[in-house]
């Protein structure tokens, strides 16, 4: 449900408008009186209360299912609770619990304020990694570990190496371990996720000119050139570290399925520039398909309507998608 004093609830009510008359069927894990609401300020038909994930297709077309989980305090719009922390982390236990029993076929996170959750004890830099330690439940988790973040939209594929850390211990990060890892999952999920058979991968340098032979840094000549030269020995289609100010021009877009950037805003910035609102956030390399909407809580602008359900529609369908794709093998 993320933060329900955030937009999660309005964009939630405008993601099933759009979708409702699709078989892309979803349910929330969220409080009824507070997506009543929500359906009720877009005009829309109330609520399918359900018990369970079965009967979320049964309801689907004629309203917003429901699946009820009680609020510690009444949610106020843009003004989050820390009592309400322990009931938002429970709603990330509960998606993954249905996906584990096989009652979902994916997860689609709303936004969290992670500073919220580090009242009531969250010890994750983010869902991403929550969702992580989550999968170590999971008995099939045969696929090349994650997780891994990785971000879609223009057109772009854009998986990380280090994510949420600060800019200073990035290159504490890239090191042959992590650029293999990022780099095999990055593969895989090409391959299952996304249905491309032979993925070309590129990855973008470190340092400025991909390290100039060692004058400008020297990650690209002592880490990420050899693991690339590994990775291809081992049939994985992946470029050398390339200068991160021409991988993403409109020329270089066309000779690559997916690129492995090294630090967040090198990958996130070229996906936000090209498509700020229908971008999304997949997870990769986890025993169970995870989506989110490429935005954060919005609480300025929580209860306005103004917010826009782009991203999170854009991560419904393509959850369905990644499914469907999973089906078919």
């Amino acid at each position: 449900m993320g933060d329900p004093a955030g937009i999660a609830p309005e964009v939630t009510a405008l993601a099933w408008k759009h979708l409702s008359a699709t078989d892309n069927h979803f349910f929330v894990i969220g409080d009824t009186g507070l997506y009543a609401d929500a359906l009720n300020k877009e005009n829309l038909p109330t609520i399918k209360l359900i018990d369970n994930p079965e009967q979320c297709s049964g309801v689907f077309n004629d309203g917003l299912p429901v699946l009820p989980i009680k609020l510690a305090q009444p949610a106020i719009y843009g003004k989050p609770c820390s009592d309400n922390a322990p009931v938002i982390i429970k709603s990330i236990q509960m998606a993954v619990d249905y996906c584990r029993n096989n009652k979902a076929s994916a997860i689609v996170t709303n936004p969290i304020a992670k500073s919220i959750l580090y009242q009531a004890g969250f010890k994750h830099p983010g869902h991403t990694e929550f969702l992580g330690e989550l999968a170590k439940e999971f008995t099939h988790w045969k696929t090349p570990h994650g997780p891994i973040m990785m971000l879609c939209g223009g057109g772009l594929r854009v998986a990380l190496v280090s994510v949420h850390c600060p800019l200073h211990q990035v290159t504490k990060q890239i090191t042959n371990q992590s650029v293999e890892q990022a780099a095999r999952v990055l593969h895989n999920s090409l391959q299952v996720d996304f249905a491309i058979t032979n993925p070309k991968i590129t990855m973008c340098g470190l340092n400025p000119h991909a390290g100039e032979d060692g004058t400008m840094g020297i990650e690209e000549r002592d880490i990420l050139n050899p693991t690339a030269q590994k990775l291809r020995n081992q049939g994985i289609d992946i470029s050398n570290a390339l200068p991160a100010d021409t991988v993403f021009i409109e020329q270089s877009r066309k000779n690559y399925d997916g690129v492995l950037a090294m630090y967040h805003d090198q990958g996130l910035i070229p996906v936000k520039t090209l498509d700020f609102h229908g971008g999304t956030n997949v997870t990769l390399g986890l025993p169970f398909i995870r989506v989110s909407p490429d935005h954060g809580t919005g609480f300025d602008i929580a209860g306005k309507g103004l917010a826009k359900a782009d991203s999170l529609i854009a991560a419904l369908t393509m959850a369905n998608q990644i499914s469907n794709n999973h089906s078919s093998l």
